[in-house]
């Protein structure tokens, strides 16, 4: 299955509080999944760690969105398992031509060394999945990922499961009551993700010195 009709009818799912999963790359049917316990990445509670901010304080990143984004999708489905199949992939390039999913990039020595790609929908952010091809690089790419949805009004950032990595980097769960709670008043805002290129330079996602 594919085209517009049924990428627009997977789409529904995130506003449900739902989302879709293959059981491996080889699996060619989708599994609505709809967890009793959500994970989230508060806008305002990112942590970076001593390890990542001496990388950003020295600007050994840098970062882009929405220039790579079939291939952050491509490389965060190159490991030995993954949930990603071919149908999600080409729901997630309709989605993202239809500007309802994007991508963050992360640039070393102009290499892409790590990125994050998700689903937008009003003032709700679906993180999907991210890669690292460099130490702290897919923690470079949810910093400035979360700096981009809060800058831009964004009251949610869906993880859907929290993992230790999440867990280090101020993700936290909440009940599914509670997920649709803030969902629904996330669906609600009129935002958007904002334009491709270029994104603010690694020092500003450090939090200021303190007094």
């Amino acid at each position: 299955m594919s085209g517009l009709p049924f990428a627009l009818r997977v789409l529904s799912l995130y506003a449900q509080g739902t989302f879709p999963m293959a059981q491996s790359r080889d699996d060619g049917d989708l599994h609505v999944i709809d967890p009793k316990v959500r994970g989230i990445l508060p806008l305002d509670g990112f942590h970076i760690s001593r390890s990542l901010a001496r990388r950003l304080r020295r600007g050994e990143f840098t970062a882009t969105t929405d220039t790579a984004f079939e291939e952050v999708v491509t490389l965060c489905a190159d490991r030995d398992e993954t949930w990603i199949n071919g149908t999600l992939r080409e729901v997630y390039t309709t989605a993202h031509r239809l500007g309802r999913a994007h991508s963050v990039e992360v640039w070393k020595e102009g290499r892409l060394v790590g990125g994050s790609f998700g689903i937008s929908q009003g003032g709700a952010f679906f993180a999907e999945s991210m890669f690292s091809r460099s130490t702290d690089a897919s923690k470079a790419a949810l910093a400035w990922l979360t700096a981009r949805l809060a800058s831009r009004g964004y009251a949610l950032c869906d993880t859907q499961f929290l993992t230790p990595h999440l867990l280090s980097l101020g993700g936290i769960e909440i009940t599914r009551t509670d997920f649709r709670a803030r969902l629904a008043d996330a669906l609600s805002l009129d935002v958007t993700f904002g334009p491709a290129g270029p994104l603010c330079a690694s020092q500003s996602l450090l939090p200021p010195p303190a007094p």
